[in-house]
């Protein structure tokens, strides 16, 4: 308890301040290095550059990228996020409609299991057949 005594209240405070702070720059930085690398309108080289003044420059350098670049990042997340709903609507749609089986083969499967059973006919099971592999 002798140790937090000596530590008043507005440096503990001020301590936190500074701590968060470096996460949040910390965060910043592994936004913008994921946005540069993943950017395909830039060359390699202007990347490089970029990397280099955020090494060199840190603060000033992504700054300057949010400011130069800010709205261009966001709308590039928003298209990732798009595509990447897109991609599991599809997935989600497919797996719908497959009913959850390996596609045409679970079709086949279940018409023939019917088909033995003796409540679809041949002339059915052909149809059912023709469908699923169409």
């Amino acid at each position: 308890m002798v140790l937090a005594a000596d530590y008043p209240f507005m440096d503990v405070f001020w301590t936190m301040i500074l701590f968060f702070s470096w996460v949040v720059w910390i965060w910043m930085m592994i936004l913008i290095l994921s946005d540069i690398f993943r950017r395909h309108d830039i060359s390699g080289w202007a990347k490089a550059a970029w990397i280099v003044f955020m090494i060199i420059l840190p603060f000033i350098g992504v700054l300057v990228y949010l400011i130069a670049h800010g709205k261009g990042m966001a709308e590039r997340r928003a298209e990732d996020q798009k595509a990447a709903q897109a991609s599991f609507d599809d997935y989600v749609r497919k797996t719908a409609t497959d009913g959850g089986s390996a596609g045409s083969a679970g079709e086949i499967e279940r018409a023939k299991g019917l088909l033995e059973s003796g409540t679809i006919t041949q002339d059915e099971f052909e149809r059912l057949k023709a469908k699923a592999l169409a």
